[in-house]
Parts: C-alpha cells; structure tokens; sequence
C-alpha cells in the first residue's frame, strides 16, 4: 500500500509539537535512523508519508494560525526545530468546542478564544473542514480529563466517517457502547491513553509481569509520576484524574495473576513541577516475597522526554489506522490498541499485543 495518510490534530499542544517537530528533523537529518517506532514502514506507510491537514484547538493565539506557527504559540514549549526552518503549511487550526478543555489550572495558560457559535454549529463546521481537507484520521490530544469534548470529537468522526486516535484516558475504544458505534458504522478507532515507547506505565507493568511470571508474590506497589508542562499542570485538579488513573491502575493490574487490593497498588500522576518542563520523572516501587517468604523490593526511577516518549506511537497508530481504512476494517483495532494503548478494549501482554500487531500489518 502506498499514499499519503491524511491526519486532523485536536488538541495543538506539546504532544503535536514534538510528533509534527520530530518528523520534520528526520526530513532535515535524512541520514539518521527513525527510532521510537514499530518499523520503519508498516504496509508500505514511512513516517513521511503523513499530511497533517487541519488542526483544532480553543486558544486564541492558536485558532486561525498555519500549524507551523501554532505548535510553538504559548504555553507550549517543543524547541526542536527552530520555528523559522519548519516548512510553511497551508494547514490551519480551527475552532473547538471549550466544553471540560481547559481545567482551573491552566486557565491562565490557555486563553480560550470567544465564540458565539454553539456546540452544534461548531460540530457542522468541524464536519465540512474534515470533508474539505480530505481527513481520513483525526488524532485526539486532548488535556487529561476532557471528557465531554472527546465524546464530542469521537461523534464527529462517526457522523464524518473519520478514524479515530484517542490518546488521552477519556474512554471510546475501550467503552463497549461507543465501541459498538465505532463497529456499526465500520470506522476504525484507536484507543485509550497513549503508552509511551518507554514510559512510566510500559515499565511498570513490564516490571510487574516478570516478577509475577517468575513466581514471586508482588504485596504492594506505586507509581509517582511528576512534569513540569501543562500536562501536569492541567493534572493537579484531581476531579480530571478519575480515568487517568483508572486506565494506568488497570495496566498494571492486567499482568498479574492476582489482582492487587485497591490500597495495595497506587499508580497515577502527582505533581506539577515547573522548571522540569517537559521531562517526566517517574519512581516506581514493588515490593513483594519470594521462595520462603523471603521479602525483596526493587525501585526504578526513569527520566524522559514526555513528549518523545508518545510521538512515535501515535506515528505507529496513525499508520494502523491507515492500514484498517485501506482494508475496510472498522470498530476498535484491538491488536493496535492492545499494544499502543494503556486501556485497550481488550488487555494482553505486551509481547502477544506486539505478535498480534504484526500479524494485523501483514493481514494474517
């Protein structure tokens, strides 16, 4: 299969900086190798075969700009590629509904631009530019929390037959009901909330399968994560982190034999750190026994680059997305999301998510 892969962008923050930035520094750096993905092509499909053809977002200093000036407007702070070396697009943000998008405490952040349109109008024009630019894929990167616009998006994409990204823990691959919507209509869906390539929840549930396939009784674990960037930030209002820490709790408990008691196991984001920018700091701990009740515990400490960490999986979701529209194949993409995603509809390992994935690129 060959072509371009047309993508819609919700959400012109940090994540879509660093994806539109990272692709845009192997096309100046053709000699380096593309790291961070699957493969370098997936039936045919490389990383520059992807045109990001509209953008939606509710800030005002983003709304009516060229992608390539709303990626580096305020609050976000990618610097990859210099601003003046990122090729010019004829792409543009648009408006999105502000609904639950902009938490407390980001408000002085994020300037929402006034609008007299209602939710309904803005989902018609929202539908006309998806048809005008030819989307195939819209990329959900919603702030954590944004649950009424992501249901507002994924209906979009339903009535516009789009594809849908969702990499944010606001359920709709995994919600049997939105699930079946997504089937009925023979649209393919990706989804729920990115896992980074070497993130905090791939290692901690990687982790936590070796100790529990080796044997080993895991008592009690946590997981601390904390960012200096709007994620964060947004993240402090705990009212938002319900399904966040749902979908990261469950990724971790889904490789254990035995489900850890709900005040054995903590997994989820804990504070905003300013000057950390877009580094994330995650401390993991278990602890547990061994053969004679003999106790052990291990800690991890990882330091990474948020944004890297998610570019090339969503690169990889885009292009599976792909793949299903080329094959006709609609509903959630299990093997794509089982491997991509912390709350898949359907959870297996990593290594059998990852066999399965490759099975789906080869149509076996």
């Amino acid at each position: 299969m060959t072509g371009r892969i047309k993508v819609a962008l919700v959400g012109i923050g940090n994540c879509f900086s660093g994806l539109i930035q990272g692709i845009e520094y192997y096309r100046q750096n053709p000699s380096q190798e593309v790291i961070g993905i699957i493969h370098d092509k997936l039936a045919g499909y490389g990383i520059h075969d992807i045109d990001f053809v509209c953008g939606f977002d509710v800030g005002e200093n983003k709304v009516g700009q060229p992608l390539n000036e709303a990626i580096y407007a305020y609050p976000n702070m990618v610097d990859w590629i210099p601003k003046d070396t990122m090729p010019k697009t004829d792409a543009k943000v648009y408006q999105s509904p502000l609904l639950d998008g902009v938490g407390i405490w980001v408000q002085n952040r994020v300037k929402p631009i006034e609008t007299k349109l209602t939710d309904a109008e803005l989902a018609e024009n929202a539908k006309k530019i998806l048809k005008e630019t030819g989307a195939e894929i819209l990329v959900s990167y919603l702030p954590v929390g944004s649950d009424k616009v992501t249901e507002f998006w994924a209906q979009v994409c339903l009535d516009s037959n789009t594809a849908f990204v969702n990499c944010i823990p606001s359920f709709i691959a995994s919600d049997e009901a939105w699930a079946k919507k997504f089937q009925e209509k023979n649209i393919p869906c990706i989804g729920d909330d990115i896992k980074g390539q070497v993130g905090a929840t791939i290692v901690h549930r990687t982790l936590a399968k070796l100790c529990n396939d080796r044997g080993t009784k895991i008592e009690k674990t946590y997981q601390i994560n904390v960012g200096g960037n709007t994620d964060f930030l947004n993240m402090k209002e705990q009212d938002r982190l319900v399904s966040k820490k749902i979908s990261k709790t469950e990724s971790v408990q889904s490789q254990l034999d035995e489900r850890l008691d709900d005040d054995q196991i903590y997994v989820g984001p804990s504070d905003f750190i300013p000057f950390l920018g877009n580094t994330k700091l995650m401390f993991m701990r278990i602890e547990g026994r061994q053969w004679a009740n003999i106790p052990y515990n291990m800690e991890v400490r990882l330091d990474v680059d948020d944004k890297a960490n998610s570019a090339g999986i969503v690169i990889d979701a885009v292009r599976l997305a792909k793949i299903a529209l080329d094959r006709g194949i609609g509903g959630p993409i299990k093997s794509a999301s089982a491997y991509l995603m912390k709350h898949p509809i359907e959870q297996t390992s990593d290594v059998q998510a990852r066999q399965d994935c490759e099975k789906f690129v080869a149509d076996q």
